[in-house]
This record gives C-alpha cells, sequence and structure tokens, in this order.
C-alpha cells in the first residue's frame, strides 16, 4: 500500500504547492512527540490486590468498555483540545486557534504539534477564499463578455434579415441563440420600433456600455457626409481586467466596428470572422476556467485527507481521541464547507453545453475533461528499432570510412571541407532533439509542469517518448545516407553526383518540416516554425518562456550555425558543380557573414531582453541583457583579432572574454538557477530544491564552470588550424553546455 505522503506528493499541484498542508513537516513534529514519549519510563499497573485470573475478568473488561464508550470517551473527545474560531479586523478572514485542556505528559511537543496544525489549517483556509474569489470573478466577466458577443451576433442576424428577406442566416456560423430575458433585448425591440434612425454602430455602442463597457470621446463622436467618423475612437478598459480575453475581444470587435466600416451602407458592419475569432477566445477562457475550478475542488480534497490523515497518527501517538473535535472545525472552515466552486462548475458545464457545444453534452465534455493520451507502446517500441538500426548503421559507416580513409589529413581532403559539415548539421539537430528529450524525461520524473510553463497544449504537445523516436528516425536516415553516400563514393560515381545526397535529405526534412497534412507531429512541427519566426523578429512580438528558451539554445549552437551557412553555400553558389570547396572558404561574403552569424543568435537574445523590459518594466531584463551585450564585444573582437592578429587585439580578446564569462556564469548560478545563497539551509544553494540529492546540484556548477570555459574555446576559435578530430568535441561541448545550463532553471 502506498503512502499517503507519497501519494500526496505525486498529486498535488505543483503552481500551488507551498499552499498544500505541510504534511512531512507535521510528521516530524509527531515523531519528536513519539521519541519523547519512548523515553518516559512506564507505571507499573495496578492490580487492585488481585491474584490469579478470574472466570469473570472476560465480562468485566466488556462491560468497561461500553460504559467507556458511553461515558468518559464522550467527554475525553471535548475535553481534550478546544479550537476557538476568531475573525480579523477585516471581517472577511477567520483565524482558527487550538487551546489544549488537558495536561499532557508531553505538553510542549502538543503544543507546537497544534499551533503548526492550526497555522496549516489557516493557509490552506485563506488561499482557498482567495483562489474562490479570482475564479468568481472572472466566471462573471465571462458571462458578461458571452453576452455581450451573443447581443452583437443577433443585431449581425437581425440585419442580415432586415437587409435580405429572402435569405436566410448562415445557421452554421451563427447557431447559438442569444439570452432570452436580457435587459438588452427588450431595450432593443422599443428602440428598433420607435426609433428606426438610430445607426448600427450606435447601437453596438449601446450594448457595449449597457454590459458595462466605457468608450472614450464616444459622446463627442463627429461623423462625415456619408454617416463614416471621422476619427478613431479607442476602448476604454479598467486595467484590473483579470483575464486577457476581454481586452482582446472588445478590442477586435469595436477595431472592426468603428475604424474599418465599410462602403456599402447596406453590407454588415461587423466582421464575421472576428466573431468567430472572438467566440473561439471566450470558449478557450470557459475551458480555462473549468481547469482552475477543477484543480481547486481537488486542492480542497486533498488537503482534507491530509488533516484526516495527521490527526490519526497524533491520536495513535498520544493515546488520545482528539482528532474528532478537530475534524469537525475542519469541516466547517470555508475551504470545505463552501460549494460556491461545484456550483460554478455545474454553471460553467451548463453555459458551454448551451452556446459551444449545440447542448450536446458530451460534446462538451470532451472540451471541459480532455481524456490525457496514454502512452503507445509502439512508440517505445519503434524507438528500440531505431536506436538499433542506428547503432548497425553508424558501425557499417565506420567500418568503410576507415577502410576508405577519409579522415585521413593527407587524403580526401574534400570530404572534410564538404560533405562533413553538411552531414554534421544533421547530427547535430539530432543530438538537440535528444537532449531535449532527456530534458523532457527530467522534468516528467521531478513533477515540473512544462507544459504550463511554456504554455503547451497538453493533447499535442511532445513527450519524451516522442522526441526521443523523432530523435533515433532522424539518425537513422542520416546515418543511412551517409553508408548510401560512401557506397556510391567506392562504385567511382561522378562527386557532383554522389554530394548531391545530403541536399536531396536536406529537401526532404525540410518539406516534412513544412508539410501541412496532419501527420509527422504537425502541431510540434508549427510550433517550432513559429517560435523561431519569433526569435528571429525579435523584439516586434511578444516574448514568451518558449521563444527565450530556444533562443538561449541558439546563443550555444554558433558551430551549427556555421555549418548551416557552409551548406547553404556549397549548394546555392554553384560548388556542386564545380566541387570546388575554396569558393565559400575565400570569398569576401562568406567572411562577412561569419561575423553576422556570430552576433545574431546573441542580438536575438538581447532584443528579448529588451522587449521584455518594454513590456514589464522589469530592470533585471536590462541586466540579462548585458550579458548577450558582452558576449557578443567578445565575438567581435576575436573575428576582429583574426583579421588583425597583433598583441593589442590579443589583449583585448582575452579580456573581452573573461568577462563575458564571468558575467555569465554569476547570472546563471544567481540569477537563473537562484543557487549560490549564503545564507540558505542548503550550503551554497537554495531552500527549495526539487532534487533532493544535493550533490547533483554542486555537480552542475562544476560542470557548467568547465563547459562555459571549454565553450568560450570553441567560439572563440583561438586555434588558428582547423582540427576535424576535436570538431565534434567541441560541438557536443556546445550543446552540454545549454542544455545544462536551461534545464537546472526549472529544477
Amino acid at each position: 500500500m502506498v503512502k499517503f505522503s507519497k501519494q500526496l506528493e505525486a498529486q498535488l499541484i505543483p503552481e500551488w504547492k507551498d499552499a498544500f498542508v505541510n504534511y512531512w513537516q507535521l510528521k516530524k513534529q509527531i515523531k519528536k512527540m513519539k521519541l519523547k514519549l519512548a523515553r518516559i519510563p512506564k507505571q507499573p499497573q495496578d492490580t487492585d490486590g488481585v491474584f490469579g485470573v478470574s472466570i469473570v475478568d472476560p465480562i468485566q473488561f466488556l462491560a468497561k468498555k461500553i460504559t467507556g464508550k458511553f461515558y468518559s470517551y464522550s467527554d475525553n473527545k471535548t475535553d481534550i483540545i478546544q479550537v476557538r474560531r476568531k475573525t480579523m479586523e477585516d471581517g472577511d478572514v477567520e483565524v482558527y486557534k487550538t487551546e489544549l485542556a488537558q495536561l499532557f505528559s508531553e505538553e510542549d511537543e502538543v503544543r507546537v504539534f497544534f499551533e503548526s496544525l492550526d497555522e496549516e489549517l489557516n493557509k490552506v483556509n485563506q488561499f482557498y477564499i482567495t483562489k474562490e474569489s479570482e475564479f468568481l470573478e472572472r466566471g462573471d466577466i465571462l458571462n458578461k463578455q458571452l453576452q455581450i458577443l451573443m447581443e452583437l451576433k443577433q443585431i449581425l442576424i437581425d440585419r442580415c434579415r432586415k437587409n435580405h428577406p429572402s435569405s436566410r442566416p448562415n445557421s452554421e456560423v451563427f447557431h447559438h441563440s442569444p439570452f432570452r430575458n436580457s435587459d438588452f433585448s427588450e431595450s432593443l425591440r422599443e428602440s428598433d420600433e420607435t426609433n428606426s434612425e438610430i445607426s448600427e454602430t450606435d447601437e453596438v455602442i449601446a450594448t457595449l456600455e449597457r454590459n458595462g463597457v466605457n468608450f472614450v470621446n464616444a459622446a463627442t463622436r463627429t461623423k462625415t457626409k456619408n454617416g463614416k467618423p471621422k476619427m478613431a475612437m479607442r476602448v476604454d478598459i479598467p486595467a484590473t481586467t483579470p483575464t486577457r480575453t476581454i481586452t482582446a475581444v472588445t478590442s477586435m470587435l469595436w477595431e472592426d466596428l468603428v475604424n474599418n466600416p465599410k462602403k456599402d451602407g447596406s453590407a454588415e458592419f461587423i466582421n464575421k470572422r472576428k466573431i468567430q475569432c472572438a467566440e473561439k477566445m471566450i470558449r478557450g477562457a470557459f475551458v480555462e476556467l473549468y481547469k482552475g475550478l477543477g484543480l481547486l475542488k481537488t486542492y480542497s480534497s486533498l488537503n482534507m485527507v491530509a488533516f484526516t490523515k495527521i490527526l490519526k497518527k497524533f491520536d495513535k501517538v498520544s493515546c488520545q481521541q482528539a482528532s474528532a473535535n478537530y475534524l469537525k472545525v475542519v469541516k466547517r472552515s470555508h475551504f470545505i464547507s463552501s460549494d460556491k466552486v461545484v456550483r460554478l462548475m455545474d454553471e460553467v458545464e451548463s453555459i458551454f453545453t448551451e452556446h459551444f457545444a449545440n447542448n450536446d453534452r458530451k460534446k462538451a465534455m470532451k472540451f471541459l475533461r480532455p481524456r490525457q493520451q496514454k502512452d503507445s507502446h509502439m512508440v517505445t517500441f519503434f524507438v528500440g528499432l531505431f536506436t538499433g538500426s542506428f547503432v548497425s548503421l553508424f558501425s557499417i559507416y565506420a567500418i568503410l570510412a576507415h577502410l576508405s580513409g577519409i579522415f585521413s589529413p593527407s587524403r580526401e581532403r574534400a570530404y572534410m571541407e564538404i560533405v562533413y559539415p553538411v552531414f554534421s548539421v544533421f547530427a547535430l539537430l539530432s543530438l538537440h532533439l535528444f537532449m531535449y528529450g532527456c530534458n523532457l524525461f527530467m522534468w516528467k520524473s521531478t513533477r515540473v509542469n512544462y507544459n504550463f510553463i511554456f504554455e503547451f497544449q497538453p493533447s499535442t504537445a511532445l513527450k519524451y517518448r516522442d522526441a526521443f523516436l523523432i530523435c533515433t528516425t532522424f539518425m537513422t536516415a542520416v546515418v543511412g545516407a551517409m553508408v548510401i553516400h560512401l557506397l556510391l563514393r567506392a562504385a567511382s560515381f561522378s562527386p557532383g553526383q554522389v554530394d548531391a545526397i545530403p541536399g536531396i535529405l536536406l529537401l526532404i526534412f525540410i518539406t516534412i518540416l513544412i508539410c501541412p497534412f496532419d501527420i509527422f507531429y504537425r502541431p510540434t512541427r508549427y510550433c517550432f516554425i513559429r517560435v523561431m519566426r519569433n526569435i528571429v523578429c525579435s523584439p516586434f512580438y511578444r516574448v514568451l518562456m518558449v521563444d527565450f528558451f530556444m533562443a538561449d539554445q541558439l546563443t550555444s549552437q554558433i558551430p551549427l550555425l556555421r555549418h548551416l551557412e557552409n551548406t547553404a553555400c556549397y549548394f546555392l553558389a554553384g560548388s556542386l558543380k564545380t566541387h570546388r570547396y575554396e569558393t565559400c572558404h575565400s570569398g569576401r561574403l562568406y567572411r562577412e557573414l561569419n561575423y553576422v552569424i556570430s552576433f545574431l543568435p546573441y542580438y536575438w537574445r538581447a532584443m528579448q531582453c529588451a522587449r521584455r523590459w518594454f513590456d514589464e518594466g522589469d530592470v533585471n531584463h536590462l541586466a540579462n541583457m548585458g550579458k548577450y551585450v558582452s558576449a557578443m564585444v567578445a565575438a567581435g573582437a576575436r573575428l576582429t583579432y583574426a583579421s588583425q592578429p597583433n598583441h593589442l587585439w590579443y589583449a583585448i580578446v582575452l579580456v573581452t572574454s573573461m568577462v563575458a564569462t564571468v558575467y555569465q556564469l554569476y547570472w546563471d548560478f544567481v540569477m537563473d538557477w537562484g543557487l549560490l545563497n549564503p545564507k540558505s539551509r542548503n550550503l551554497w544553494l537554495r531552500d527549495d530544491l526539487i532534487i533532493k540529492n544535493k550533490s547533483i546540484y554542486y555537480m552542475s556548477i562544476g560542470l557548467n564552470v568547465v563547459l562555459r570555459v571549454a565553450w568560450v574555446e570553441t567560439v572563440m576559435h583561438f586555434n588558428h588550424i582547423r582540427e576535424h578530430s576535436n570538431t565534434a568535441a567541441r560541438l557536443l561541448v556546445s550543446f552540454f553546455r545549454g542544455y545544462s545550463t536551461r534545464a537546472l532553471e526549472f529544477l
């Protein structure tokens, strides 16, 4: 049977971990109480002068038990402790305090235990009240926005019927009916009957204002001769709006209504597509609200079980019956007695079923309670299959490469200059996927909610088995192409034809990446494209967690980007036909692009920091930007030293590289990882550690220092002679440094 402590640890919500009952601390206090009781000598039993065993002893024992249950037991339950409830000055917060009504032999430990128990009860109760009020407020606002949307759709349907009496509005697009008994519907009918000259824009403004949305300069708005507004107006939405959905929905509708009027007066003044988009956003907001309510309900039940378990342990150790009295107070507390969350969940279910599922409850539950996809054994099988295929093909490639002597410095220089960089691009991408799969496995094993952090959809997010499957499939195809390449070279095919194999492989992978069909993990592929677009176009897109996570990986993969440059040059500059590898190394454009590639990842990351500072106003983002600026300065100094090798630039390279390395190490340890805290209860670490083994953190600190120094040598190219034997090791350093730095931020 699984212990409750492990069960609680497996089921608690990671984002609310600190708000749960500290069950482990309460268990420690009970153990201290138990140890103190064990040190107290036992009193000799009073035999009352009775020697021997009587035949009526069992009857007397049963009589004492029965009378004890009716008298002494019930008295002890109420006399051992007294839990008092106090209301704070503001009148909204209730605080519970336990007083001991009976002396205990271990009174100090008992008093400390109940004080801690009261603190946990007050903490849970207050957190539940806060979250409950937040969800209730969010539900009210979503209901208001849904009402606005329904009324706007009804206006559009009415106008379509008025302008085109013979045609029916599109029932597929607008299949929902508005609220039947709303005040707006009645006022709208009255206004249509009494005043038919009111413009469509004024009707919608009245709708929004009646539902609590205010407009700036609405009263002073003027129109042209054609009845169009002369100036665009903005919606004045209060800054305390709890959801981004409200702003997005109202802004889209207002933009389409006022800023983009139709030329033809009989045309529809609200874009159907934007109403559909607004409806989709509100639907997603209701799903998130329902999910949050479910989590709060789970929070309540888990804490109730925790209080029950810990009080039973106390009764067992102290040989008293205090749990029943205290549990009555717990059951009367707000986080157990309140039914607002359950009623709101029922309301969300009914609203979602009516307005977003065509009154089909089964369909609505698929959105509100999506089933978690079970891990397929076929994925594991194919991971093993492709891993074995990769190992076999790689062994064949190593034997063929040794027999043909392609890695010999005196022979086959063209292979190392042309073919090897092209294939290494695919190999490094596979290594990237493998490291990402390791991260996913580590985060899952430590219960890090990476889907929530990266804002992934749980139903389509990539799992670690899927990442390993993509990686092994990728590497099997790459190594297979390398084996075919060597075999065709040995068969005396022309170099131009043989060297087209990596180009064909590249085209296949690009085709799969942009394939519009729902195959080969389309959500993941499109998410990757979207993230790369956001990085390249920094700072014009709002920066998400997944964006700067990926951008940080790019700063560690400059060698990969250089190989991509070499590959593009080889296939686009005509070197494939002429088979002259010198073209992509001696040209001026190539050297200038080398500068750009060395700067681009740091520039993208610096622009992301600048955008986050602009959005959030946090000065720490500017300090983080300084880390990447220092790396850009160091890279620029090293590239300048390559063209002007003198003592001055050599000294500048050393100084800038040391400053950049120290800056980055400090930021990794202190800001990103939160380590090196001298006041922490864990020596030079931090107070909260997800991984219980502290040695992993110390090893990560030392490993990061080593990889940082090695990575600086990799990126700066201190060795003028290109050593292909060390290329793979240097690239591995870059990958492991990047992933060891970013992955430990969540642990």
